[in-house]
């Protein structure tokens, strides 16, 4: 749906909104006093009502009524006013003539609406529902706005919200704000923000943003990107649209990119190369003190980024990971970190869960974390412990029938008591059947295994002899992709060994998590084969699990810009690993 062009030939009729014509009596124009108006078009207890089956069958069969609606097109409908003032409050106005009392009650109206959007609002009236559709709705919401029918707002609002793409996104940003819809335009912003890049890509109305409404998207703190070049590059690619008629917008666009988190290559050979740059010297004023920035951090042995420079602020993660338990210093823990990629950092949690364990499962299902059975040193649980991350409590829900530790769906490698393996066997619940896959070509145990693009990658590991990481002859870890080949392929080695650490998949990479000697963190890029440092956790551990939390409500709470401000104001109960 491309709602951005039917959007500005609705907008003038909006603001004469014209009063429906009687023919038995006219309304005197009376000016009332604006008052804010009360956002209805979402609320959290949505629900579709169904209204009373005898008020339709008297309707088709035109019995008992009392008033008639005529339309733009001159068809007329045999109404009953009583049932049309229960669904809208400006037709029980119009109809009981609350403005003008002692004056003759208005039995008939015109609107001037098509035929089909008339129909739509009868059906509403008289069954609480109506077939709304990416045809109609452009109409529909702005008719039900005019005439006040809650319902069919409510019910538009719904059918956008769940239309929401990549493609036509922005233009229902508009349309909402247009017709002063502030939940469906918060949660439409919400869906531009995380979903920028796929929009830079797929969407045919970025182009037609205005300066200021690409400006409030470029500048918010929750915009999900990995990096700031992607931001220059949206503005680059807005102004170049319309080159001559947009440049002039650059002195405020420019501002939008944290340059102070750009790559310094990027910032010399393509943001100060660019030709509208290149071509104002204004533009270049504007850019120095980046310049100096990038130019300081780029001659510092270390790599740190002073994140309180406003010129580096880290935006807010999407995807937040949370490791959860472990062995540390010769006993199960029940701390929680989290780490927030944008800013590389993790930050220790004091919400714990009241029973440390390690050798743990962990899930997220619906924004929630489920812990899954584990061991703490004596004693194997049963138990399953959820933990809100909106409200940052534990809860206990249905335990397991059975004790359980190392919660896997594959299973990979091992130790049988006697060996170390290097079978792999899947689980199909369809059939409730194990079945051998093809074996690794190492045997390991205190393997970590993770899926990831359609394949399965089985990491680091113990042989018996070393921890799997380097070597001759042996490899950190491999590759299994039922889709190239039944064989597992090797894959790049991680810098440290490990064994019993966790693995999760954050911004497209895949992070190796905890060791009982070492904090430290990768990460390993699978598409260039190729492992990267991460910033290391607050504690050395081993047998923890992690997770990956997506579009949370409460990120920011997460987040390093979140976590400077409580230190800042001396009431952090979170401490951050700088």
């Amino acid at each position: 749906m491309d709602f951005t062009m039917k959007l500005r030939k609705l907008s003038k009729s909006r603001l004469n909104r014209p009063s429906p014509s009687s023919s038995k009596a006219k309304l005197n124009n009376k000016k009332v006093a604006s008052k804010p108006k009360r956002c209805v078009c979402l609320p959290k207890d949505f629900a579709v009502t169904e209204f009373p089956r005898v008020w339709n069958d008297l309707r088709l069969h035109q019995q008992l009524c009392d008033g008639f609606i005529h339309t733009g097109e001159n068809k007329t409908f045999c109404i009953h006013r009583a049932i049309l003032s229960a669904a809208s409050s400006y037709f029980k106005t119009l109809f009981t003539n609350a403005l003008h009392k002692g004056q003759p009650e208005i039995y008939e109206l015109t609107l001037q609406l098509p035929n089909h959007i008339v129909e739509c609002i009868l059906d509403y009236a008289y069954t609480g529902r109506c077939n709304i559709t990416s045809d109609n709705v452009q109409m529909l919401l702005p008719a039900a706005d005019q005439y006040e029918i809650v319902g069919i707002i409510q019910q538009c609002c719904q059918f956008l919200l769940e239309e929401l793409r990549p493609s036509n996104c922005l233009g229902i940003l508009r349309f909402a704000h247009h017709y002063f819809c502030r939940e469906l335009e918060n949660k439409g912003r919400r869906y531009v923000l995380y979903n920028f890049k796929k929009i830079l890509r797929e969407s045919l109305e970025f182009k037609d943003l205005l300066p200021e409404e690409l400006e409030i998207i470029l500048k918010d703190d929750e915009l999900n990107i990995r990096n700031e070049e992607t931001v220059f590059e949206a503005i680059m690619q807005w102004v170049e649209a319309d080159a001559e008629g947009r440049k002039h917008h650059l002195g405020s666009l420019i501002h939008c990119a944290r340059y102070g988190l750009m790559s310094f290559k990027f910032f010399t050979d393509v943001v100060m190369n660019n030709r509208h740059i290149q071509a104002s010297p204004e533009l270049q004023q504007m850019l120095y003190s980046a310049s100096v920035f990038l130019v300081e951090l780029d001659s510092k042995l270390s790599s740190d980024i002073d994140l309180n420079d406003p010129i580096a602020r880290p935006r807010i993660p999407y995807e937040i990971l949370f490791a959860v338990g472990g062995w540390s210093a010769g006993s199960p823990t029940n701390f929680v970190e989290t780490y927030d990629t944008r800013s590389d950092r993790w930050f220790l949690s004091m919400n714990t869960d009241a029973t440390p364990r390690a050798y743990h499962g962990l899930c997220m299902l619906d924004k929630l974390i489920y812990m899954i059975g584990g061991f703490d040193g004596n004693k194997h649980f049963n138990s399953v412990r959820c933990y809100n991350p909106i409200s940052k409590e534990w809860k206990e829900r249905a335990c397991m029938y059975n004790a359980r530790c190392y919660v896997s769906i594959y299973i990979v490698g091992g130790f049988n008591g006697t060996e170390v393996l290097s079978s792999a066997e899947v689980f199909d619940p369809v059939p409730q059947q194990w079945t051998f896959i093809h074996s690794m070509s190492s045997a390991r145990s205190g393997v970590s295994l993770i899926s990831h693009k359609d394949c399965l990658y089985a990491l680091g590991g113990f042989n018996g002899v070393t921890r799997l990481n380097t070597g001759n002859f042996i490899f950190a870890g491999e590759r299994y992709d039922p889709n190239q080949s039944p064989s597992w392929r090797e894959i790049a080695e991680m810098f440290s060994p490990r064994s019993n650490f966790a693995t999760a998949v954050l911004d497209e990479m895949i992070f190796v998590i905890g060791q009982t000697t070492i904090a430290y963190v990768e990460c390993y890029d699978v598409v260039s084969n190729e492992w990267y440092d991460a910033s290391p956790m607050n504690l050395n551990r081993s047998a923890l699990n992690a997770c990956v939390l997506t579009g949370l409500s409460n990120a920011k709470d997460y987040s390093y810009l979140s976590k400077v401000h409580e230190i800042g104001q001396g009431g952090s109960s979170d401490c951050p690993n700088n």
